[in-house]
């Protein structure tokens, strides 16, 4: 059996505005399947002989991660949760090492997959799963290689040694981003491939490669884990331990110092979707080459990838931008230009605003809220809770909140009183007061909520019980 490793870590800076800190590009549904793109890889393993998925994710990412998971019918993954990024080489060991701890076998065969990659050929995926098996078996390394169509400069590249298998090669050495000329002459010779980031080995050896290698970064690793907790679905390593470990590859630690490094060429439609100009090329387009998404009119525009999420967005007589329109931001870029976003994204963060953390739109364990209007101490939000869900028991040191429920029924614990709020039935809750918000229905329960106060921060929480594990 194969046990399936996906790494959901990341932020996906270069697809602001869609992609935040707190939402980033693995959890969004990007291209035109209703899945997201961790949905996706899930997915991509129907019809494979695997074991339920085992996830890495940052602690902030977790409750997205696991109701992603909860909606592909896969409720009862793991999910280990990184308290800070430590780069891949760390992430896969921490899942070796809990494979070889949990999965009953010696030396688990481990597929360790990226979260925000795209393959539109799943068949050919899973063919080259298979050709990598008995490599894998063998104890090799197998890391996948795609097949080039055009040259790239936006990857490393992995040069292909002595034929294996069909399709499969040791690997005569592994190359960083090159130049244009270099990609050119790597197209030509038909011996490179473009470095997918994706695995098939042992776990047992890939943490004995590991151990001869960089026996710091798997040291830092089994210690963390060794003194992990667990609560719901979650893994959650030690904080200060794992912080302690060093911030490296899987390539610079393992794959270009083992000996036992083998690839496998896979054309297969694949693109880690690194750009809004990437998106464009995996995506379908007009007889004028646009891609549009949303409530998007345009006159004389050509070869533009346009998305609005929340209004209209309409172009006349332009060429080759990316437009993306989201209920705080838009952006507009030169299609060529558009790995410059990034800069964007740091000047934001610099300037002290918000609009590279969240959405307007924030996913909560029990549901989802918008911030539709805010203003001098005050704020609106319309909230939305599951059936069953409940918010914290809290209390706020500097606002007050009154709620007016839009339908559906709450029960609102204020105070030592608990009680039901129907449609078109409000309550107060004053500042100090240890309150919680709870729907006990089968449907969606939906209110407006008007914060008034000095400070309306979401730090001014004071959690006193959390189903969900919050502090």
């Amino acid at each position: 059996m194969i046990h399936p490793v996906i790494m959901a870590g990341g932020t996906g800076s270069r697809l602001w505005p869609l992609s935040r800190q707190l939402n980033p590009k693995q959890f969004l549904k990007l291209t035109d399947s209703p899945l997201s793109m961790l949905q996706s890889t899930v997915a991509r393993l129907e019809g494979m002989d695997t074991d339920n998925p085992l996830l890495i994710c940052n602690e902030e990412h977790r409750f997205l991660a696991a109701e992603q998971m909860r909606q592909s019918n896969h409720e009862d993954v793991q999910i280990i949760l990184e308290p800070c990024g430590r780069n891949t080489a760390p992430a896969i060991a921490l899942a070796a090492l809990q494979l070889c701890e949990s999965a009953g076998e010696d030396n688990p065969l481990m597929l360790v997959l990226a979260a925000d990659h795209l393959i539109q050929d799943v068949t050919a995926f899973q063919q080259g799963v298979t050709k990598a098996l008995p490599l894998a078996q063998q104890g090799k390394l197998v890391t996948f290689g795609i097949v080039p169509h055009q040259p790239e400069t936006g990857y490393g590249y992995i040069h292909q040694g002595t034929g294996l298998a069909t399709d499969c090669y040791s690997v005569d050495e592994f190359v960083e981003k090159p130049d244009l000329e270099t990609a050119k002459s790597y197209l030509a010779s038909g011996e490179y491939l473009w470095n997918s980031g994706m695995f098939l080995f042992g776990a047992r050896d890939y943490l004995t490669e590991l151990g001869t290698h960089r026996p710091d970064i798997l040291s830092a690793c089994r210690a963390a884990i060794n003194d992990a907790s667990e609560d719901l679905h979650f893994i959650r390593v030690n904080s200060e331990l794992f912080a302690a470990c060093p911030s490296e590859s899987v390539d610079y630690a393992v794959m270009e110092k083992t000996d036992k490094a083998a690839v496998v060429a896979l054309d297969a439609g694949w693109s880690d979707i690194g750009s809004w100009s990437a998106l464009w090329d995996v995506s379908e387009k007009d007889e004028d080459g646009n891609s549009l998404a949303g409530d998007v009119i345009v006159h004389e525009t050509a070869n533009t990838l346009v998305r609005a999420d929340s209004r209209l967005v309409a172009t006349v007589g332009v060429d080759n931008l990316v437009i993306i329109e989201t209920k705080d931001a838009l952006l507009v870029a030169h299609k060529d230009k558009v790995q410059d976003v990034k800069t964007i994204v740091e000047q934001i963060r610099n300037d002290g605003r918000h609009e590279h953390m969240n959405h307007r739109e924030v996913y909560r364990p029990w549901g989802v809220y918008d911030s539709i209007d805010n203003g001098t101490r005050y704020q609106v939000k319309r909230i939305t809770v599951k059936p069953g869900a409940k918010l914290s028991v809290q209390m706020h040191h500097h606002r007050a909140e009154h709620w007016i429920v839009v339908s559906g029924t709450a029960r609102v614990t204020n105070g030592e009183k608990t009680y039901l709020v129907t449609e078109n039935q409000s309550t107060f809750i004053p500042v100090g007061q240890v309150h919680s918000l709870e729907n006990p229905g089968v449907i969606d329960l939906e209110l407006i909520e008007v914060q008034s106060g000095s400070y309306l921060g979401e730090d001014d929480i004071v959690r006193y019980e959390d189903r969900y594990g919050r502090k």
